[in-house]
Parts: structure tokens; sequence; C-alpha cells
């Protein structure tokens, strides 16, 4: 092991340079030591104290051996070495209050050469004279370990070779980077490629679907009826276009006396579930009408029906009886909303029934409200998303009404579509909507 002592920064950096060139180390590793010794060892030799570098060398198998590694160590005399704040040293060592020392791996084939100064193996002691690399007296030549470097052009050549290598680091990680940033704009282009193909895969898939289910419930949904003396229109729209079926149905035939039934389901939740839920009421109504049971009984046995088949199923039911003759209209009501009539002249009026609907407790309407249509009058069915769209259902009922009465004169057919329109110029509660319009018109013949 050698080692000496140093009262000035510059010949330090010298002696650890010269021991990096001397031992073969790789230039970035040499310029990674210099940089961390100084950095330990400038604010103790700012303090006035001087620091000790030591080399040892340690071989794999035996001293002769190629390989192994170079223990530099750098001490104080007191404890006042201390890691500096801020980034890690440029080379790792193990730091203590009064020393820190690195182990540098060595090329295979290295001699062994230790720290390249101008004192000899005494001088740890403070004794001896200092000289120079060639053992002549510090001073005379220039450089001691207190002192200039001894040889300025070797120490601007290890200099130079140090900054090529950086510079060409520095070069090649700028090159890195743009070969980095090169590969993943392409690579984020690629994945924006896929995405907008992914995603136009996505709404022809949506669209399909949607197409495939508005089929499929426009076929579940009865067929218009032509009745001599009636104008019979309806308009749905689901409360998404993603999912377009709902649980808003109606369902519309003639009785073998001549009357007309309707009936308006809005069964409870969206999509599929609640299609069947309304299906399920809507079939077993017409069953019970066609059956001829009283119109005020049938929402209770529709009830009594279902119940064990779709224990969780919970709807509103409104039912109407029309003679288109006479103009006769009874209304049965399971917690649906009222049905609204307005008058030739412009006169409005919500026909209220109260009941309770399928599902709910004590299921039935309460009555049976008997009213007279006149020809030129207009009565609205429709379910709550064409009044609750703003969430509160007495605004909506005010609007609805104000709708019904401007587009009485239109014709039937384009009539609830308008009033939809109307109606959701402002949606903050989306629902499934059905507005539905009858209107007595004259007979012919």
């Amino acid at each position: 092991m050698r080692r000496h002592t140093f009262h000035a920064l510059p010949a330090l950096r010298h002696a650890v340079r010269r021991l990096g060139a001397a031992n073969a180390l790789p230039v970035e590793t040499r310029a990674r030591l210099v940089l961390s010794v100084s950095t330990l060892a400038d604010s103790v030799l700012r303090a006035g104290y001087g620091v000790t570098l030591e080399s040892a060398r340690t071989c794999t198998r035996d001293r002769s051996s190629a390989g192994g590694s170079l223990a530099v160590t750098l001490r104080t005399p007191a404890p006042v070495l201390a890691p500096p704040a801020g980034p890690e040293l440029p080379l790792p060592a193990q730091v203590s209050s009064d020393a820190a020392t690195w182990h540098v791996p060595l090329p295979d084939g290295t001699p062994e050469i230790r720290i390249p100064t101008g004192r000899q193996p005494d001088d740890a002691t403070g004794g001896g004279r200092p000289r120079g690399p060639g053992g002549t007296p510090a001073g005379a030549s220039g450089g001691d370990g207190d002192g200039a470097v001894s040889d300025p052009a070797a120490e601007n050549r290890l200099l130079e070779e140090e900054l090529r290598v950086a510079l060409a680091r520095v070069d090649s990680l700028a090159a890195d980077q743009r070969r980095l940033t090169h590969e993943l704009a392409e690579t984020n282009s690629g994945v924006l490629a896929l995405y907008v193909q992914l995603e136009e895969r996505d709404e022809q898939l949506r669209t399909a679907h949607g197409h495939i289910l508005r089929e499929l419930e426009d076929a579940l949904r009865p067929p218009p009826i032509a009745v001599d003396g009636l104008e019979l229109a309806v308009h749905y729209a689901p409360a998404g276009t993603d999912a377009p079926t709902g649980g808003d149905f109606y369902d519309w035939f003639t009785l073998p006396d001549g009357t007309v039934h309707i009936t308006v389901v809005d069964a409870l939740g969206h999509g599929v579930r609640s299609t069947r839920s309304a299906l399920n009421v809507t079939h077993a109504v017409r069953t019970l009408a066609l059956e001829g049971h009283p119109l005020k009984s049938i929402v209770a046995r529709t009830d009594e029906i279902l119940a064990p088949l779709d224990p969780e199923l919970m709807a509103t039911v409104l039912l109407a009886r029309i003679d288109p003759v006479s103009g006769d209209l009874q209304l049965a009501n399971g917690s649906h909303p009222p049905a609204l009539v307005v008058r030739g002249s412009g006169e409005k009026e919500y026909l209220e029934v109260r009941g309770r609907g399928v599902g709910y407790p004590f299921p039935g309407s309460e009555r049976l409200l008997h009213a007279k249509l006149d020809e030129g009058d207009l009565l609205v069915l429709y379910t709550d998303g064409l009044t609750e769209s703003r969430r509160d259902p007495r605004e909506g009922e005010q609007r609805l009404a104000e709708s019904a009465r401007r587009h009485r004169h239109r014709p039937t057919g384009e009539i609830p579509g308008a009033i939809a329109e109307d109606m959701h110029t402002v949606v903050l509660h989306p629902d499934d909507t059905l507005a539905l319009a009858v209107r007595l018109s004259p007979r012919s013949g």
C-alpha cells in the first residue's frame, strides 16, 4: 500500500489522474474517480486540513495474476469528511467521517502501479523531503504533493482525453435521444392509427348492434291499425343510441265490440331486460282484454299473473279504451303519468286516475275514469321520460300541455315527434321517451 499527503487540490487531482492512467483505467472511470476524490477533498482542503491518498491493488487469485481491483482511499486527519449534499458522487464510494474508499475494477493484464508522486513511502508520517516523479526535490521540478503538477503537458493530454470521452458520451447520448424520439414518434403514430382504427371498428359494431336491436324492437312493437274515425300516431326514443331498446312500450288493438284498446307501459330500468318486462306486461294486458276482463281490474290481474314469473318486475301502466263512434273514453291507471286532453278550442286537461303499478304494493287502478272525446280533440298518452327530462315533473307537465295545444292543428302523424322535440330542448335526466297521440276524426260515409 502506498500513501501520500496533499494540501492542494491541483496536486491531488494530478496524482489521482496519473494513478488512473498508470493502472490503465478506462478514461471515463478515471475521470469519475478524479471528480469524486476532488468533490470530497475540496471542503477539507479549504478548511486547512491535509488529505492522504492511499492505493492498493487486490487480485482475484494471487498478486501476480491478471485482473483484480484498485482500492483508492482518501483519508483526513480529523473526522471532517462528509458526502456533499445533492447529486451522488460520479463514482460511488464507501464514505465515513474520515475516509472514503473506491474499489475500481482493473482490466486484465494491468501492471501494479501505485500512487505516482514525488514523495517516498515514509512521507505519510510527514518526514523526508518532497521529491518529484524522478526523485528530484519538490520545487526543482515544479511539482510535489502541495504544489502544481510536475508535467503540465502530460496533465493537459490526460484532461483532453477525458474531455474527448465526455464529449463522445454526450454525442452518443444525443444520438440515442434522437433515435428514441424518432422511434417514440413512430410508435405514437402507429398507436394513434391503431386507436383510430379500433374506434372506427367499435363505432361500426355499435351501429350494427343498434340497427339489429332497433329492427328487433320494431318487430316487437304493434303495427299501425286503421280505425274509421280515429287517428293514431306514436314517437319513441331510447335513452341512449347505443342501446335502442328500453322499457317504454305501447300496444293498441281493436276489440270485438269495435272499441280500441291502448296500453302504455314504462318498465323499470333500461335495455333488454326492461324490454322483456314491458313485453310481458303488454302481452298479459292484451290477453286479459281480449278475454273480456273489466278494464278496471286488468292492472291488478296482470300483477297476479306476472309476479310468480318475474318477481323483480316493476312497471307503471296506463290503459285507455276508446269508442271511435261515440268518443267515449275510459282510463285505468297504475302509477303512470296522467293522460292529457287538448280540446279543439285549445282547452287543456289532465285526466287523473289514482292507482299502483305492476310489482308495486297493492297494485291496481282505484277507479275507472270516464270522459268523452269530441271530433278534433287530441288525446296524448306518454311516459315520464317526456316530462321529467328537466327533473321537474310539474314543470314538465305544464310544458307538455302548452306544446300539445300549440301543435294540435298539425297532422296527427307529426304531433308526437313535434311534442318530443319541444320537450327535449334541454335534457338533464335522459330516459326512454314515448309519446302517443289519438284524435277523433270525421268518419267516412
